[in-house]
């Protein structure tokens, strides 16, 4: 398997992976996510391919200060091999080329399965609280078509 940054050809099969894994939400754009996280210096999409097929998928960004980790998934195919190990190392080394020295995760409270996995590769509870506010005047987790659902989505296996 190899990493790479993603390219344009790969944004519908990183949409696809992180749907299958469950880490979309409806009020996320997943689209206009992996846009902005390729425009900018800050911020890149790492792509895990096996035979050019995309794999795993993972978004790494910092703002300065710290780094962030989102939407960590690999093929439900292809899970139990290290392919996520692999692409948080990636993301890890995204970061230190570029002079950051902390990096935070989130990660739901209710997915024990993921902080096993974070919990495995060195990281650990930084008690503390996310806090959280929509600056598009949107109301919080409204889906980004408008509707006014909030029926409860799975747990993800591998969480953003």
């Amino acid at each position: 398997m190899k990493i790479r940054t993603m390219m344009a050809a790969d944004v519908d099969a990183v949409i696809a992976l992180w749907q299958r894994c469950g880490l979309t939400r409806p009020w996320n754009d997943p689209r206009q996510d992996l846009a902005f996280a390729a425009a900018g210096p800050s911020s890149a999409v790492l792509v895990q391919t096996a035979k050019e097929a995309v794999v795993g998928a993972v978004m790494v960004g910092h703002d300065g200060h710290r780094g962030t980790v989102y939407y960590l998934g690999v093929d439900p195919a292809q899970r139990r091999v290290g392919g996520g190990a692999s692409l948080m190392r990636a993301a890890e080394a995204w970061l230190r080329q570029r002079g950051v020295w902390k990096l935070n995760l989130l990660v739901r409270e209710t997915n024990a399965e993921v902080i096993g996995f974070y919990e495995a590769l060195g990281y650990q509870d930084q008690a503390c609280r996310v806090m959280g506010k929509r600056l598009d005047d949107r109301a919080d987790r409204t889906p980004v078509d408008g509707t006014d659902s909030h029926e409860p989505l799975p747990e993800a296996s591998e969480e953003r």
